[in-house]
């Protein structure tokens, strides 16, 4: 039985992308987990991984199949082992959702099926939908391990979130008012509206209004945008606050300037954040805000799509 796949035999454009419909499923292994993708995540780093900006660190093998966020059902657990011999309890039939990207040993994601390691992925949320959940796992343990674990965001403190309608911003928005803190955020003038029905507290056009005249004494900074956003940004916050980008890497001499402790973010999914946020998410009532759903035939317009449109929330592809 073979399945359908969305795949690259070199670096490039969306002209390099190409649906292979006789793909060999991958083999089940003894540490991983096969899965029926039901659907798959897009993020910014799955165009980029496409056009090669990854290939110093993580050069590909191809031909490489795309993707790395799904929600889907576990087909087969660990090769033909029996399944206790795994340190998991998942099971064949069991919803889950995760990362199975091939550069963390998994066969991709833009797959009608998909290997995935064992610690890669967690039980889906049970109030989202195959595709809200597939939209999560990035941009939802970015925002955990931002907010929860580096900034430790408490009660009553003040955050400023860069990016509140992009789909790690919508979901740190809903984190950051579940701990009780105040938060601005910098939006386009036309998600203004969206980002208040989130909870923030105070929405800022970045287009034409300047954030650092406006906000001062903040405890935190969560920044997914860089460039002169982060640079400007230190100077809204108090002394030993902190800033977390997702960009930037640390400027020492912004941080000796101002005070502030200054992280870079490089965001690691695994089964424990995957567990927490899901139960969050589910206990929680979290929106995961769809912006548009593409077939995994149009894969190549999606990733277009996240890249020139910069959407609202999140992009899923169906299989």
């Amino acid at each position: 039985m073979n399945m359908k796949s969305v795949q690259i035999n070199k670096y490039g454009g969306s002209e390099v992308m190409e649906i292979n419909q006789n793909t060999k499923p991958p083999n089940p292994l003894p540490d991983k987990i096969l899965v029926k993708v039901k659907a798959a995540g897009v993020n910014p780093v799955d165009w980029k991984i496409r056009e090669g900006y990854m290939q110093q660190m993580m050069p590909l093998r191809f031909p490489s199949t795309l993707g790395m966020d799904f929600s889907g059902i576990i087909k087969q657990v660990g090769g033909d082992r029996e399944q206790q011999d795994l340190p998991t309890d998942f099971k064949p039939g069991d919803e889950v959702y995760g990362q199975a990207t091939v550069l963390n040993g998994g066969s991709g994601s833009f797959a009608e099926m998909a290997l995935a390691n064992v610690d890669s992925i967690a039980p889906k949320p049970k109030s989202l939908s195959h595709i809200e959940a597939s939209s999560l796992p990035l941009v939802g343990v970015s925002a955990w391990q931002a907010i929860v674990e580096n900034i430790v965001l408490s009660e009553g403190q003040k955050i400023l979130i860069h990016g509140g309608a992009g789909g790690i911003g919508s979901i740190a928005i809903q984190l950051a008012k579940f701990l009780r803190a105040y938060v601005a955020t910098t939006v386009s003038p036309d998600d203004m509206e969206f980002v208040k029905q989130l909870g923030a507290d105070d929405a800022i056009d970045y287009k034409s209004q300047t954030f650092g005249d406006l906000l001062h004494d903040y405890d935190a900074v969560f920044d997914t945008v860089g460039g002169q956003t982060y640079t400007k940004s230190f100077k809204v916050l108090k002394r030993n606050g902190i800033i977390v980008s997702m960009i930037e890497q640390p400027n020492k001499d912004l941080m000796e300037q101002f005070g502030v402790t200054a992280i870079f973010l490089f965001t690691q999914v695994n089964r424990e954040r995957l567990t927490q946020l899901g139960q969050w998410v589910a206990q929680n009532n979290i929106k995961v805000h769809i912006d548009k759903t593409f077939s995994i035939d149009e894969a190549a317009k999606a990733l277009d799509y996240v890249k020139d449109i910069h959407p609202r929330g999140k992009i899923a592809l169906t299989m």
